[in-house]
């Protein structure tokens, strides 16, 4: 009889617990989207001075319904993070549930149209969470791995791989979640416009072995600095993670089957990776990237042959970053050392600076050339 009793109790309390929140209020204030503007509306009761921060900056002006308003244009279809910022408090937005972080901070977001960042009707890969065991780096890691539609399915073929790598402060998480990587690579699949492949996101932090709250080490502050690992540490551990995906995935694996890019730091990576490397990735992106990064950018210069490619060189080397990017000078010094030499790359430049937007437009001009 007691233990009926316990079991009912704790189903009540689970009951409970599950629907807390059915009492509340869920009736939406979302950032209204009108042609090309965007109106925002916040219910601050009390509040002496509201603005806008993130993708849009600006002061909210307090209208005649008691709630708070502003509005900005948009430039265009893209996903835009941004934050209410409450007499000096930074919050997330209370009547929009959809939330990204990014390092260690929380943003709402929302998505305009025509993006292509968005579910679609069409066929839909899976995203998996793996761990592996690294010898050189002395732990268990996680990787994201990213299965392209009827890989279940079809089991007899054998799928090209592409390792996509995240910024300085990122994890294996931020280019599902922020970088919208596997909508983009569902939509461009089924488009014909990028070859069915599997996608491996690593963690590039080599001292970390998982997201932020979900390792061995619990909960803790996220920084920059936990992203800051010796030399070549990640670089040097990289043949790990192929040999763990060519050993548990159907892989074609060779050069011509192989590609690596990566943002910023992970831009830094990939550079490097061809020169420890240059045998294993036929493919190379550098996204706003890092290029011969030794804590300084003022340091490299532009006739220093340890910047260049090691042969054999690439199928192709892709180069893109933002004009406004603090990374420009060194990327612009990087392109300049590779014409010199005579060494081929397909570069894209785009406006803007060192931000999301930017990198999900790089991956999708880069994914188009792979693999061909």
């Amino acid at each position: 009889m007691n233990r009926t009793i316990l079991a009912l109790t704790s189903l009540v309390a689970f009951g409970a617990a599950a629907q807390q929140t059915i009492g509340l209020n869920h009736d939406a204030l979302f950032p209204r989207l009108e042609r090309d503007s965007v109106f925002f509306s916040l219910n601050a009761p009390g509040a002496r001075q509201v603005s806008v921060t993130g993708d849009f900056s600006g002061p909210m002006t307090l209208g005649a319904d008691s709630l708070w308003h502003a509005a900005f244009p948009i430039a265009g279809p893209d996903l835009y993070i941004y934050n209410y910022n409450v007499d000096g408090m930074t919050v997330t937005d209370p009547a929009n549930p959809y939330t990204v972080r990014d390092i260690a901070h929380l943003f709402s977001y929302f998505i305009t149209p025509g993006t292509g960042y968005l579910a679609g009707n069409i066929p839909h890969g899976s995203l998996t969470r793996e761990w592996y065991h690294s010898d050189k780096l002395g732990m268990d890691r996680r990787i994201s791995v990213y299965l392209p539609a009827g890989y279940n399915e079809n089991t007899d073929r054998r799928y090209p791989v592409f390792y996509l790598l995240h910024g300085m402060g990122g994890d294996e998480t931020s280019w599902s979640e922020l970088g919208r990587a596997t909508y983009i690579l569902d939509n461009m699949i089924a488009s014909g416009n990028a070859e069915p492949m599997i996608v491996v996101m690593p963690n590039g932090n080599a001292r970390q072995e998982a997201a932020p709250g979900e390792t061995t080490e619990g909960l803790y502050a996220t920084t920059m600095d936990r992203s800051v690992s010796p030399r070549d540490s990640f670089e040097g551990s990289f043949g790990e993670i192929i040999d763990f995906i060519d050993s548990n995935y159907r892989t074609v694996p060779d050069a011509a089957h192989r590609a690596v890019a990566g943002l910023s730091m992970g831009g830094g990576h990939t550079w490097r990776l061809q020169q420890l490397m240059p045998e294993t990735f036929g493919y190379y992106g550098i996204f706003s990237g890092a290029v011969g990064w030794k804590g300084n950018p003022d340091l490299m210069k532009g006739d220093d042959p340890s910047l260049l490619p090691a042969s054999p060189l690439p199928r192709l080397y892709y180069i893109a970053i933002g004009r406004d990017d603090f990374l420009y000078p060194l990327n612009k010094t990087f392109r300049e050392s590779l014409t010199k030499a005579g060494i081929p790359y397909t570069y894209e430049e785009s406006g803007g600076g060192h931000v999301w937007t930017n990198w999900r437009r790089y991956l999708t001009g880069f994914l188009p050339l792979l693999f061909k």
